[in-house]
């Protein structure tokens, strides 16, 4: 059995890994915090500083297209993805919520690199600002938690 034992996962170490991050400037002052969090978290489990590259784009609808080059640049364990979406008025919100999770989870599985989707979307600010830090968290995990596994499935 791979991994660890059901219901119980395993430690969690970065160690050695070089993560890749892009982070979208729209909603700048929630996106930052995203990365501020990813970052510690990152840090926190044994991911080395000079080990992370951080790239910024205009919007979510952007990063699909930067984790495609760093993916085709060579040399990550893993990406991340981070933005905030926040409904409005129109049909957009829709549009760049599902293009960019699309995009997302095709560059994961073209490259079979693992990319932590934490691009957040939010009916509104309030909501987006209560979900930062833990969801800048939860992607540096998730991240790491997925190297960790493809790295033991060989």
């Amino acid at each position: 059995m791979f991994g660890a034992e059901k219901g119980k996962s395993a430690p969690l170490d970065g160690t050695g890994l070089y993560i890749g991050i892009v982070q979208a400037r729209f909603n700048e002052s929630i996106t930052d915090a995203l990365a501020q969090a990813c970052r510690t978290e990152l840090a926190a489990l044994g991911v080395a500083e000079d080990h992370i590259d951080q790239v910024q784009v205009p919007g979510a609808l952007e990063v699909p297209v930067a984790l495609q080059a760093l993916a085709e640049k060579g040399g990550y364990d893993g990406l991340v993805a981070l933005g905030c979406v926040i409904r409005g008025e129109t049909y957009h919100f829709e549009l760049v919520a599902n293009e960019s999770a699309a995009g997302i989870s095709r560059v994961a599985l073209d490259y079979q690199l693992p990319v932590a989707n934490a691009i957040l979307t939010t009916e509104n600010l309030e909501q987006a600002q209560a979900r930062q830090t833990e969801k800048g968290r939860d992607a540096a995990r998730a991240v790491i938690e997925m190297c960790n596994l493809l790295d033991e499935l060989g």
